[in-house]
């Protein structure tokens, strides 16, 4: 017998282009933060390494690395809720494996767990060559809408 592959973990429609329009006024616009790829079971993002996401001593910023992977893990998981429900994050880990001193880092959340109360995302950040430059974990909570 064969196994089945994984349920797409995605309820929401989504494009792209969607969720780039989404990010016009917020963080993720001044750090050049672009979504790239939506897959069957992974959301991808783009960021700058320049001035604008560099810590003093010329490295990507840590907190940079994790504004990145919080984008991109939230926006996964709300992708993966009801209509009615939103998610926000509880907790997030990240574990800086590389300096990156230019160019641009990718980003690229894949679902752990996605339950009716939390989610649990693993969120791999590489730089250009393709290495390793920070790995983070967000924990999600899967809460009711409310009226604006």
């Amino acid at each position: 017998m064969t196994a089945s592959p994984p349920r797409a973990p995605f309820r929401r429609e989504a494009t792209v282009a969607g969720l780039n329009a989404l990010s016009q006024g917020t963080a993720m616009q001044p750090l050049g933060i672009e979504f790239t790829e939506i897959g069957p079971d992974f959301l991808r993002a783009t960021m700058p390494v320049d001035e604008r996401t560099r810590q003093p001593y010329g490295l990507l910023h840590g907190g940079a690395s994790v504004l990145l992977a919080e984008t991109l893990g939230s926006t996964a998981g709300g992708l993966c809720v009801n209509e009615d429900q939103g998610v926000v994050g509880i907790e997030i880990n990240a574990n800086h494996l590389a300096g990156v001193r230019s160019g641009q880092v990718t980003g690229t959340a894949r679902p752990l767990h996605v339950g009716r109360s939390t989610q649990v995302w693993e969120i791999r950040i590489e730089d250009a060559q393709g290495r390793l430059a920070c790995i983070s974990r967000l924990t999600l909570a899967v809460v009711p809408l409310r009226a604006r």
